[in-house]
């Protein structure tokens, strides 16, 4: 299951690597000599998707390494870190393709230079471009959706806003090609636009991920249900998770009976970690804690107890074990 996954985040990698070599070569050429800085843009694009696709591949590969160590749970995280370069490249991008597009458009406006729009040529290579992109946006996305790799899913979104972008620049070349040769540089700002809003979308997403959190409160009730039909397990009290590439490490703090001996309390804590692993996916670890149950604890929703573990979080202070 792990090999057909890793194998399935590289076939996404080097696709698109390879697709993006092919149409910045293409894009950059045809939007200098055929007169469109809405497919220069394009072509811009391109060239910063390749840079960021070698990145991606070598951190692909780097987080496949086995655990070792110093990383118990394995290199997985890499696939977040991966995601946060490619979504810095993005927004690197996005500043200056807008810059650039908007000083066209203001210099064409303004009479210092004239256009007699762009050749026939920049329009197909657009138009063959978005039909490329479409393609690759539904073929990377059910591959993102089947190895739930953050970078293969940001990736999908990057192949959606160049198939976006694209269609804007085939407008922006047809408009103007016919009068209106301040309309295509403008478009090669609207694909910044559209490159920015992609790149801190894909920023946000991969920070969270790195971050150690508090799980969702979908899986916080459905660990809730799950333990309901555990015998012995009298309280939940406490819910934390930790991300490791597609996988997830559990703490689960319990109430038990304050009069059950040690051995007792040790046997519902097995019960209750045999339990979630099966009935949770992609999940590598649990850690069970198994604490008297209390008044406190009693009849608390779940919306208590992930405030309560959010709090528990946020008062650790690791100086203390110095």
């Amino acid at each position: 299951m792990t090999h057909d996954r890793d194998e399935k985040s590289l076939r996404a990698v080097n696709l698109g690597l390879g697709i993006n070599i092919g149409l910045s070569i293409v894009k950059t050429f045809v939007g200098i000599v055929g007169n469109s800085p809405a497919l220069l843009a394009e072509g811009i694009n391109s060239t910063s998707d390749v840079a960021y696709y070698i990145v991606a591949s070598i951190f692909v590969r780097m987080a496949n390494k086995p655990a070792d160590d110093e990383h118990p749970y394995g290199h997985q995280q890499l696939e977040s870190i991966a995601a946060l370069v490619v979504g810095s490249f993005i927004v690197t991008t996005a500043v200056a393709v807008f810059w650039n597009s908007v000083n066209d458009a203001w210099t064409l406006l303004s009479g210092k230079t004239s256009s007699d729009g762009a050749s026939p040529l920049a329009l197909w290579v657009a138009l063959v471009t978005v039909a490329i992109k479409i393609f690759l946006t539904i073929y990377v996305r059910r591959l993102g959706k089947e190895t739930k790799n953050p970078v293969v899913e940001a990736m999908a979104y990057d192949h959606r806003n160049d198939m976006f972008s694209a269609m804007a620049a085939s407008l922006g070349i047809f408009l103007g090609q016919h009068s209106l040769p301040w309309v295509d540089p403008l478009a090669g700002a609207v694909v910044a636009i559209l490159i920015l809003r992609t790149g801190i979308y894909i920023l946000r997403e991969s920070s969270v991920e790195l971050m150690d959190a508090v799980p969702s409160k979908e899986l916080a009730e459905q660990i809730s249900i799950i333990l309901r039909g555990v015998s012995g397990v009298l309280q939940l009290q406490e819910v934390q998770a930790h991300r490791f590439g597609p996988h997830s490490v559990i703490n689960v703090t319990i109430g038990v009976d304050a009069n059950l001996p040690v051995k007792i309390g040790d046997e519902i804590a097995n019960r209750v970690e045999a339990l979630l692993c099966e009935r949770i996916p992609n999940l590598r670890r649990v850690h069970v804690h198994y604490h008297p149950a209390d008044k406190e604890h009693e009849n608390m929703t779940i919306d208590q107890i992930l405030a309560e573990s959010r709090k528990r979080a946020s008062d650790y202070q690791p100086e203390y074990f110095d």
